[in-house]
């Protein structure tokens, strides 16, 4: 199924598909926390229409369905990467790494990438590691919440 899914830079277009997949995927994060306010679950369309001014913003489609999606921006020379999801019956096949990936060659140009993932997620945690991300630091956000980020450097990812 993995090669039938074609990977583009989103349009704005996409956002309402992007925002109702996004709402999907982070349920479970939300459920490891008992936290349905997290900022993933409460974006607005509004305000992810806007990241599309300042953002990169990819999408995976099988079909004319965006089965996936990831964001990023370049600011001094660190690719800020957010928000890598892929529809819960896809995951496993490699569609997660392929977005990144192609993310990653568009800001071929920075100097490191960061991402990060909430501290019990062992899945991203794993992946991460596995794709040469390594944990930078860890922010506090809340009595039951860290976020941990993790950084590459660009010559690992050429």
């Amino acid at each position: 199924m993995g090669q039938n899914v074609r990977i583009d830079t989103a349009d704005v277009a996409d956002a309402e598909q992007i925002l109702k997949l996004q709402y999907l995927c982070y349920q479970g994060e939300a459920a490891l926390y008992n936290d349905y306010g997290i900022e993933p679950l409460t974006q607005t369309l509004a305000s992810l229409r806007s990241e599309f001014d300042t953002h990169t913003v990819l999408v995976a489609r099988l079909g004319g369905e965006v089965v996936g999606s990831v964001r990023g921006v370049v600011e001094g020379g660190v690719a800020r990467i957010g928000r890598l999801i892929v529809h819960p019956r896809l995951q496993g096949h490699g569609l997660g790494t392929r977005l990144l990936g192609s993310l990653e060659k568009r800001f071929a140009h920075a100097d490191s990438f960061e991402l990060f993932t909430s501290h019990r997620s062992d899945e991203n945690l794993r992946l991460y590691a596995r794709l040469g991300y390594a944990a930078d630091r860890i922010e506090r956000i809340g009595p039951r919440m860290s976020l941990v980020y993790l950084t590459k450097s660009a010559a690992l990812a050429a």
